[in-house]
């Protein structure tokens, strides 16, 4: 019954939750620029009565609301940055921005955000009903998608004290996460050096450029020398000019760095440093290294996961609407072959042969109305998030549930098109209530989360938590606001 209470609270608040989140969409804000999308969902919380706290650890969009009194102290993650260039038509089956070049959800998080918040929500009607003992607060992070908010907040000890955190992530099949997630490092490398006419006196110049150039090709000899799992990825952010007849006084390189562990990261990091250094004793201009976030490598909570994944199947799938499911099958055929990888990528981790044949019996189908099996032994993530600073800090755990057509890819223009659509909302609705029926479990039955404690001091193996991020590095917005 009090898995009840709080989902009849969430489907009863689910019109101004979806307001919401088609809000935020519209927004469309990129990471710690997200000033409108935090006054929606603060206004939320404050009408919910949560107390609200905003410029949490010195970030100026990151927030929190709580509710309740006492233990457990339940975390739950809400997120609502958007990605640059992806700007497109709400429920269209083919690539059509509205506004060029400007942002879009294209990871769903507005989705991700209000879904968590709903949540929130429904797990405090269910503290108020109960009178039981337990406090519920909602982080509003920040800046996910190249900003790593979540690990500004931890550095700043945002998330000591809680007994558990909670999130999901919208995706094409749902799932409870039960892997990890590769640690990165973003960095600036910035050359100055000399100008000078290219033709009539380049030996008096010192080109910037050529430096960043020399320093990319040596990290690409560096590639086979690093574990197989790593990622070093870079983008020439300032070549210098567009004057191919001035020697190029200026040019910067923005690397992200990746590995499963922090360590690795931050030993791949100091040999990048070493060839940066190289090229511009090579070129002989002046280097200067610019360090702008890092996250941790994710340690998801076996425990809280297998209650994810419970309350996910006890809960089922949503149900569609004709006119939901052909759209889901236009952005389905839409995307070609590829369309199968994530479900066939499933199917090769299942632990038996007869979990493979069902997750591959769907192959075909436009949505996914299935819950993968669970696996304790998890599926390495080749991306990162910054929830793996808040694993560090607690036992943390999140799902994954179907709110976009099967085979949608990530950070793209489908996703940004069905951000609005009935299989957002009813996904995101499905997402809500999974994470608050999994937080009353823990409320309800502390042994889960002493279990839950247990194995997080297990996977620590005498380790603590080191923010990845030096003293001194702020949080700052990439590229121009929008």
């Amino acid at each position: 019954m009090g898995k009840q209470i709080a989902w009849d609270e969430i489907d009863k608040k689910a019109k101004e939750i979806l307001d919401a989140s088609d809000e935020i969409w519209g927004c469309a804000e990129t990471a710690f620029q997200e000033d409108n999308s935090v006054k929606v969902l603060c206004d939320l919380l404050k009408k919910e009565g949560f107390a609200v706290e905003e410029n949490l650890a010195d970030v100026k969009t990151a927030f929190k609301g709580t509710y309740g009194s006492g233990k457990p102290v339940i975390g739950i993650l809400g997120e609502f940055d958007a990605l640059s260039g992806l700007n497109q038509e709400p429920c269209a089956t083919e690539k059509k921005a509205m506004v060029d070049g400007a942002p879009g959800h294209g990871c769903g998080h507005n989705m991700l955000g209000t879904a968590s918040l709903s949540a929130a929500i429904g797990l405090k009607k269910y503290l108020e009903e109960t009178g039981k003992s337990g406090t519920v607060v909602y982080f509003g992070c920040p800046g996910e998608e190249g900003g790593s908010g979540k690990a500004f907040m931890a550095k700043g000890g945002v998330f000591e004290g809680l007994d558990a955190a909670i999130t999901w992530h919208p995706g094409d099949l749902t799932r409870a996460d039960t892997g990890s997630s590769l640690a990165n490092y973003q960095v600036y490398y910035k050359f100055y050096g000399t100008s000078a006419h290219a033709g009539g006196a380049p030996h008096l110049g010192r080109s910037a450029l050529d430096a960043a150039e020399l320093m990319n090709v040596g990290v690409q000899f560096l590639r086979e020398h690093v574990v197989p799992e790593a990622r070093i990825h870079y983008a020439i952010t300032n070549s210098g000019g567009y004057s191919p007849n001035v020697v190029q006084p200026y040019a910067e390189v923005l690397y992200l760095i990746r590995a499963p562990k922090n360590k690795q990261v931050e030993e791949i990091y100091q040999r990048v440093n070493k060839i940066a250094e190289g090229a511009a004793h090579m070129t002989e201009t002046r280097l200067e290294i610019d360090f702008v976030k890092g996250c941790s490598n994710l340690m998801s909570n076996r425990v809280i996961a297998k209650k994810l994944w419970d309350n996910l199947t006890e809960l089922g799938a949503p149900e569609y609407t004709e006119e939901e499911m052909a759209f889901a099958k236009a952005i389905s055929e839409g995307v070609g072959d590829s369309r199968f990888e994530s479900l066939e990528k499933i199917a090769n981790d299942c632990l038996t042969k007869e979990e493979k044949a069902e997750v591959l019996s769907h192959k075909g189908e436009s949505m996914y109305r299935f819950v993968a099996p669970y696996n304790p032994n998890g599926i390495m993530s080749f991306g990162s998030t910054d929830v793996g600073d808040v694993s560090w800090n607690c036992p943390t755990a999140q799902a994954y549930v179907a709110t976009w057509a099967a085979g949608t890819p990530g950070h793209s223009w489908q996703v940004v098109s069905q951000g609005k659509s009935g299989l957002a909302h009813k996904g995101l609705i499905y997402a809500a209530k999974a994470m608050a029926g999994t937080a009353i479990d823990m409320i309800e039955d502390p042994s889960l989360i002493e279990a839950a404690k247990a194995e997080f001091l297990e996977d620590l193996d005498g380790d603590t938590y080191h923010c990845p991020i030096p003293d001194g590095c702020k949080p700052r917005a990439i590229g121009k606001k929008n």
